[in-house]
């Protein structure tokens, strides 16, 4: 698999992954080259909602009281992300907005995340940290089986619950969990 075939795609940890960061865990790789790759964990949350979140950061939030901030990977936990889907108002779209897939589009300004919250689209994901890999480490990890590569699909990021995820993921590649099993030699 060529390198630019990582963006955009998820990483599915395989059972022998034994860091519990990334225990059945699936990663949306935003940025893959030789240099380095990012991306976010997509099925877990930290104990923090997004109102409360933004009181801290000093400005409003406009949608749902309960909806939950997710833990983007261990790295820089300080630093925050968006995923959310495109068709927004056009002051959102500048070049502090990537676009990932399709509609599916990725920033981590706090411009971006203050116009967000004033109006938050129905498709919106906050992370705190993200998932990062030195140079050729990922390509390591892939190679001894630790992660399984599957296709991005908008549903996954937005629809599937956290607890459902891994299983929604492998289940879409017509893989059975159940029969995965844990092999030596990872982590």
């Amino acid at each position: 698999m060529s390198r630019s075939e990582l963006c955009s795609s998820l990483l599915v940890a395989m059972p022998q992954m034994s860091d519990p960061n990334f225990r059945r865990a699936v990663v949306l790789v935003v940025h893959h080259d030789a240099a380095s790759t990012f991306g976010l964990v997509l099925n877990r949350e930290v104990e923090l909602t997004v109102r409360e979140l933004c009181e801290s950061l000093e400005f409003v939030w406009n949608g749902g009281g309960t909806d939950e901030v997710a833990w983007g990977g261990p790295v820089e936990s300080n630093t925050g992300w968006l995923l959310f889907q495109d068709g927004l108002d056009p002051v959102v779209e500048d070049e502090q907005v990537s676009r990932l897939e399709g509609e599916l589009c990725f920033a981590g300004s706090m411009d971006v995340f203050q116009r967000l919250a004033e109006r938050p689209p129905p498709d919106l994901r906050i992370f705190l940290g993200y998932a990062g890999w030195g140079g050729g480490q990922l390509e390591s990890e892939l190679a001894q089986g630790a992660w399984v590569v599957a296709p991005l699909s908008p549903d996954v990021v937005f629809d599937v619950p956290s607890a459902e995820m891994w299983d929604h993921v492998l289940r879409a590649m017509d893989v059975d969990p159940a029969t995965l099993i844990a092999t030596a030699g990872v982590h």
